[in-house]
């Protein structure tokens, strides 16, 4: 019998496909079929589940939630397993990054209501556990996604500094959030 993370990163989660123009394709090659030859080399991260880790965090560092659209033909996956999140080498010199994976779940496995002792009990099934788990990650993306989207709508310069996500998970240290709500001008690329 699986484990509960083994069946988890089986599984590809779904998001919002209004985020694809407004936000993933912005900070990604998703969809792309990238090589060393291509324009898109300067995006800052290669695929869209790299920015979907990004809303993830910012969703679960806010600890807010966003359900998704229920007609789920406005809904798209990447079409790769979680199992697969960064367990190929970046064409950027990036290391993989499974562990990442594990944090992810430790995360969910906290702030998911599952009752263990049904579980234990057979009252609940693995699989009703994972959908949850699933459906918590989908949730704390679609916050993310949306808060990036609001600030790029803001300000289209906001995420385009280099440390434009770093200022916004240090936000995560002051009570305040006084880091995230600051606006700041991009350093100039000139």
């Amino acid at each position: 019998m699986d484990s509960l993370y083994e069946l988890w990163i089986k599984r590809d989660p779904e998001w919002e496909e209004r985020y694809q123009d407004s936000v993933i394709s912005v900070f990604s090659d998703y969809g792309k079929g990238v090589n060393k030859y291509q324009e898109v080399r300067g995006k800052i991260y290669g695929a869209g589940y790299e920015v979907f880790i990004l809303a993830f965090f910012i969703g679960l560092y806010f600890n807010k939630t966003r359900p998704l659209v229920k007609d789920k033909s406005k809904r798209k996956h990447f079409g790769w397993a979680i199992a697969n999140w960064g367990t190929g080498e970046s064409r950027l010199g990036r290391t993989q990054y499974p562990r990442l994976r594990e944090y992810m779940f430790a995360a969910l496995i906290a702030r998911t209501d599952i009752d263990f002792i049904a579980l234990d009990k057979g009252e609940i099934t693995q699989r009703k556990v994972v959908d949850d788990l699933i459906t918590k990650m989908e949730e704390y993306a679609n916050f993310g996604f949306d808060f990036i989207q609001e600030k790029l709508e803001e300000n289209p310069n906001y995420f385009f500094k280099e440390t434009a996500f770093l200022r916004v998970f240090l936000g995560f240290l002051n009570k305040e959030n006084d880091v995230v709500e600051q606006d700041y001008e991009p350093e100039s690329l000139d």
